[in-house]
């Protein structure tokens, strides 16, 4: 049953947080559209007016971010989605990510990095040539619209908003502009193209530089590639002139992808998969108890992407509130130092799994039933201590973090849900631009296991371990749409799945104040020397100064980040859904720590 506005907000109290909200949350019949980035979503909002659905208005939204935030993402990037058919009452799957170039090996790669053969922990640098993986994302948005799009617009009206973008320019929001000065030293010592993106200026270095917040920034390359797939569809991307430029400037620069590499991806296309679920009261977990109420069903994209890190997390606290290990946490222990380190250890438990198991299904065995069942969560759940932190956990621990990733919502007038990721894994990628396209390519090959016998090993063809994760959440009792939702930020992602999830549901927020409260991160940068990953929690700004101390007391390595640097934590968006009078309500947040907005139709 499609939630009332009493059960959206039931403790009146909660509306209004102990912590500062900047923004109020967003509420339309007709759809909404959420991102980091207003002129992005504007995009989607003028799909969706024009007669576009969902899936339509989310292509527009990420070409659009593609131009106004490729700091972040791009078509030179990955993509995952989740579709809620209003129609069939179903969620759809779609893994748009790519694979490694064929002509390759393990030991090839170790050997041209010089990687010692007792070293078994080595990755791909981020900056490497070698870390390019094949762009999934442009056939990604064909697939999208193909799929599951209204079949009313066509692919060149779908992406105009992003073209017009790109040729008569736009202003440079506020996070973007950072983003891309922080870069800009990275961006020229990639690839000989660097002044395609970068804004003309005859007094700097080589006549271009990184654009400053609230200057205009035009890209007419990137457009074009635009208007090449509109018109020619995934054989413009994969074929042809853009094709050989990838190629070239990959290949010039040591890398090994060819054209076969991309007419293949252009020829398997995106891959249709079943999305994972898991059935859970958050309830059960913290805030007002409500019999017989609460129970949600949460979706998450499948392996080789780590949305199962969130339902494995989930499924163990709601198995540590049951057995009675953990409190039932009211209100005030909210962020409390026993709520965190209850919900810190059981992201290190599912990441410890996830590390191991997640890769690439076509290739190796992944077990992902088995992963969520209840009485697997059950068993994991015994390793948690509630005085103290864990040991390292077997398996390893999820690896370095980038805010590298736009994630972003949108909902029709017909009931329609889209939750859509789209990235370039760390920052800008490689920062590597094909000459005459204006994107970069990007690093995802970093996230492969140089060690043989890994199941996420490098392989010719196969696809790593992908951090990028949208989600989505229906009612069990009559399979309707309850929220779209996402929090970007590489292995952040999952983490922010639970922190917001439980905020909102466990303890009542509003979908903007579920965004607005402090987080935390775990594994999440580079540890001190000495120090393993895994003990670095990183705690937001605005936790209390005894929960800090506390956490510290159990043994927790804690790091307050302040200021810009709370980045780290990610940046979510969350549409919600209720029904009034009879009709459907949406409402949305948009995260403060971005750009961002959700803008209702």
């Amino acid at each position: 049953m499609t939630l009332s506005a009493h059960d959206v907000y039931s403790a009146p109290e909660l509306r209004f947080s102990a912590f500062p909200s900047r923004r109020s949350v967003v509420h339309s019949t007709k759809g909404i559209v959420t991102c980091t980035q207003p002129l992005a979503a504007a995009a989607g909002q003028k799909i969706l007016r024009d007669g576009g659905n969902a899936a339509d208005a989310a292509v527009a939204v990420a070409a659009a971010l593609n131009i106004t935030e490729p700091s972040s993402t791009g078509i030179g990037g990955d993509m995952f989605c989740l579709y809620y058919d209003a129609k069939t009452k179903k969620v759809h799957a779609l893994n748009g990510s790519g694979r490694y170039p064929g002509n390759t090996s393990l030991d090839l790669v170790r050997k041209e990095l010089g990687i010692a053969p007792e070293d078994d922990g080595a990755k791909i640098p981020i900056s490497s040539v070698l870390s390019v993986t094949i762009p999934g994302a442009a056939a990604g948005w064909v697939d999208t619209v193909e799929r599951f799009g209204s079949g009313k617009m066509s692919l060149e009206q779908i992406l105009m908003p992003a073209i017009e973008l790109g040729e008569e320019g736009f202003p440079v929001s506020e996070f973007a502009a950072t983003f891309w000065e922080e870069s800009e030293d990275a961006i020229r010592k990639a690839s000989p193209n660097f002044r395609e993106m970068l804004k003309r200026d005859p007094e700097a270095k080589d006549g271009v530089r990184s654009p400053r917040a609230g200057e205009i920034m035009k890209n007419p390359t990137l457009a074009h590639t635009f208007r090449t797939l509109a018109k020619e569809g995934k054989k413009g991307f994969y074929e042809g002139p853009i094709a050989e430029a990838i190629v070239k400037v990959v290949q010039d620069l040591g890398g090994h992808l060819t054209l076969d590499d991309l007419k293949y991806h252009a020829e398997t296309g995106s891959q249709g998969v079943d999305a994972i679920s898991l059935k859970v009261n958050p309830t059960n977990i913290g805030g007002t108890k409500r019999e017989g109420k609460g129970e949600i069903e949460v979706w998450e994209h499948p392996p080789n992407g780590q949305g199962i890190v969130a339902l494995m997390a989930l499924g163990i606290l709601e198995e540590l509130a049951r057995t009675g290990k953990i409190p039932h946490f009211t209100a005030e222990q909210h962020n409390s130092s026993a709520y965190l380190h209850a919900i810190i250890e059981s992201l290190r438990i599912a990441f410890a799994d996830a590390s191991w198991w997640v890769t690439d299904p076509d290739v190796e065995k992944v077990p992902a039933k088995d992963l969520i069942s209840r009485p697997y969560l059950a068993e994991r759940a015994k390793l948690f201590n509630p005085d103290r932190a864990s040991d390292v956990l077997d398996h390893g621990s999820p690896a370095q973090n980038h805010c590298d990733t736009v994630y972003f919502a949108v909902t029709d007038q017909e009931g329609n849900g889209m939750s859509f990721i789209n990235s370039n894994y760390s920052g800008f990628g490689t920062c590597i631009i094909p000459q005459g396209c204006g994107f970069t390519l990007q690093n995802r090959g970093s996230n492969f296991s140089l060690k043989a016998g890994h199941p996420n090993v490098l392989a010719p063809r196969k696809r790593p371990y992908h951090t990028i994760i949208p989600a989505l959440i229906t009612n069990p009792s009559d399979n309707s749409l309850h929220t779209v939702y996402g929090v970007m930020g590489g292995f952040m992602q999952p983490q922010g799945h639970v922190q917001v999830l439980l905020n909102m549901l466990a303890f009542n927020h509003t979908p903007q104040a579920a965004l607005d409260a402090p987080r935390i991160c775990i594994g999440a940068g580079m540890p001190e020397k000495g120090k393993p990953l895994d003990r670095v929690v990183y705690l937001e700004e605005g936790i209390k100064e005894s929960v800090v101390e506390e956490l510290r007391k159990m043994g927790h390595d804690v790091v307050v980040l302040k200021g810009f640097k709370r980045g780290m934590f990610g940046r979510g968006q969350v549409i919600r859904c209720h029904s009034d009078e009879g009709q459907v309500v949406y409402s949305a947040g948009s995260d403060l720590r971005g750009d961002g907005a959700a803008v209702p139709v």
